[in-house]
């Protein structure tokens, strides 16, 4: 019975995670939620963790109130996630939290051992570095959960004597494909969180509606698979079957299919290497009929671009674009800013903010403040 650590269960990935392990009979050794502490104490009462995590301080009490009578520690803020993180009974740590926060939390659980199921994008983009190189020393796995990670992984299994040409990233080009800056200058939060694949949680969301997502997912890319940025191609695919694939120098081009329900890559992480019947529907090529490529629009997607770059130039700039859009996101979602002022806050932040090599946590966790102390101050000047 593996034993799973689970960081952001109340999210769309947590909550999805927990069919997962119910239907194989895991156990769950500690969940930890951002704020949600009703749902929390709903999933601890059924999956009884010995301990909870709630990253809002202020939430313990009532958390402790709902969960009067149950034997299960209560943890709170940054501290409890990382002691979760590191728990020696932890036979895979799920990390699914949102944004900058699961880094820490990350280099905590590999630093005890503990394998990691990754589906916090913001650990590899800020700190890709950090982490492999720490995954390295320590003999630690990360098993990827982005979907199309999760697709190029599988690609690999039985293919690691072969070198990758290419990989090729499916974006699906969100709820605005198509569209140009004009067209997007009155956008709002409503608008923008009605993405037509998946349903997700908020922030990434909006960054599937920017492509700020895929360029996440393409600095990811380059952290989990050691290829160079120019190895990396992005294509828009709509209808989000293909999840991603995998060119190898004989020019064969491997790809993984599926409906796009994130239960999938959630299970092949958690029950790597086996293969289980999963919670959701078989896919039927017929009924989807087409499946249709296209080019990114670089252009009006200035996010995409921002992100590419700056894995390209490397350093703590991708830990800038990272916080820069962090921050700017939550003010478009608040109706604070416009559409495309998130693009126009990123690039301005990485030519502001000045670039270095990354040594240390803290320097990542510096540059990642001063990205969004700059957005913050560039809101109000405006």
């Amino acid at each position: 019975m593996k034993k799973v650590a689970l960081l952001g269960s109340t999210g769309s990935i947590g909550t999805q995670a927990l069919e997962v392990i119910e239907k194989h009979g895991m156990q769950v050794t500690a969940l930890a939620a951002h704020s949600q502490a009703n749902l929390l104490a709903e999933q601890a009462r059924r999956f009884h963790p010995s301990v909870v995590c709630i990253y809002q301080k202020e939430k313990a009490a009532e958390l402790q109130e709902l969960l009067k009578g149950e034997k299960i520690e209560i943890l709170t803020g940054m501290e409890g996630l990382c002691q979760i993180a590191a728990m020696q009974e932890n036979d895979i740590v799920l990390n699914s939290v949102v944004g900058m926060v699961g880094l820490l939390p990350t280099l905590k659980a590999i630093e005890a051992g503990n394998d990691i199921a990754l589906a916090n994008k913001e650990t590899l983009v800020a700190g890709g570095q950090l982490v492999m190189q720490t995954a390295t020393e320590k003999g630690v796995h990360i098993y990827p959960v982005d979907s199309e990670h999760s697709a190029v992984f599988q690609c690999l299994q039985g293919n690691s004597m072969n070198r990758i040409r290419k990989m090729i990233l499916t974006a699906s080009g969100g709820p605005f494909f198509g569209k140009k800056k004009e067209e997007l200058k009155h956008v709002r939060a409503a608008d923008a969180l009605k993405h037509p694949n998946w349903n997700m949680g908020n922030k990434i969301t909006i960054d599937s509606a920017t492509l700020m997502n895929k360029g996440l997912e393409f600095i990811e890319a380059k952290w989990l698979f050691d290829l160079q940025p120019s190895q990396i191609e992005i294509v828009v695919h709509r209808q989000s079957v293909l999840h991603s694939a995998v060119e190898f120098e004989d020019y064969a081009v491997i790809g993984q299919m599926g409906v796009p329900d994130m239960k999938i890559p959630i299970q092949y992480a958690l029950l790597y290497p086996e293969r289980q019947p999963c919670p959701t529907r078989p896919l039927s090529l017929t009924d989807y009929g087409t499946l249709t490529f296209e080019k990114p629009d670089f252009e009006t997607f200035d996010c995409l671009r921002a992100a590419i770059d700056a894995i390209t130039e490397g350093g703590l700039l991708p830990a800038i674009v990272n916080g820069a859009n962090e921050e700017a996101v939550g003010h478009f979602l608040r109706d604070e800013i416009g559409f495309l002022d998130i693009g126009e806050l990123v690039q301005e932040a990485m030519m502001h903010i000045p670039n270095a090599a990354i040594h240390t946590y803290d320097e990542v966790l510096a540059a990642d403040r001063a990205a969004r102390a700059f957005v913050r101050e560039h809101i109000q000047n405006r």
